[in-house]
């Protein structure tokens, strides 16, 4: 159980399973860089998390909710998350309060994704709003911006164990004050980080001298 001092950004968690060394730049070395898709998701973001709530029919929607999880150790907002009225229980008086059950909605500017970046990320919003409202929250979704269209996920126990693994390393990283080194792959060409982690340069074995003899004939 983790204290309100220790609490560490929910967003986190995504920039954790996509890179390491991604994360400690950002939440060690408090470095941000934009790029084309980052702003995309800057501004998809913004429309949601003005707050405020609104209602259709048997649905309330409410934007920007805020989120906390000492469980987790992770604080943040949520997109959306959609409450929806549940037809009354057997044994259930026509009297007594409706239930209203939580449905968190992610939005991604892209497109989805086989990896489980966004969908940890989306489990985290939901185990939140569990220990927050006492309620289970047993599914979600995730809007992606390139297709217009809801992904539903189902929060199974693999996801979030997964979940809750990512919390306790992202909490060990950013308590060690420490960056990883740089390991290329492919998914490095996309980040906006590229010029400022060099993953290319710092992951080949050359020597200052080759290096400088590379440049000069390039």
């Amino acid at each position: 159980m983790y204290t309100e001092e220790e609490l560490l950004p929910l967003s986190a968690l995504q920039h954790m399973i996509f890179c390491e060394r991604q994360c400690a730049l950002i939440h060690v070395e408090q470095l941000w860089v934009e790029n084309l898709f980052t702003a995309e998701g800057r501004i998809m973001h913004e429309r949601v998390d003005f707050g405020g709530t609104e209602s259709r029919g048997s649905v309330r929607i409410a934007f920007g909710l805020p989120l906390r999880s000492l469980q987790l150790g992770l604080s943040g907002k949520a997109d959306v998350v959609e409450f929806h009225r549940e037809q009354n229980k057997p044994g259930q008086r026509e009297s007594d309060p409706p239930h209203w059950q939580p449905f968190p909605v992610e939005h991604k500017r892209g497109r989805p994704k086989k990896e489980l970046w966004d969908k940890v990320q989306l489990c985290a919003q939901a185990m939140c709003l569990e220990e927050m409202l006492k309620v289970e929250v047993p599914k979600g979704a995730l809007f992606y911006g390139k297709t217009r269209r809801r992904v539903d996920v189902v929060f199974d126990a693999g996801l979030r164990k997964k979940t809750e693994d990512t919390a306790r390393r992202l909490h060990t990283l950013i308590d060690s004050g420490n960056t990883p080194r740089a390991q290329y792959d492919k998914k490095c060409d996309s980040c906006s980080f590229i010029s400022l982690c060099l993953p290319k340069m710092t992951t080949q074995k050359k020597t200052v001298v080759s290096y400088l003899d590379d440049l000069m004939r390039g």
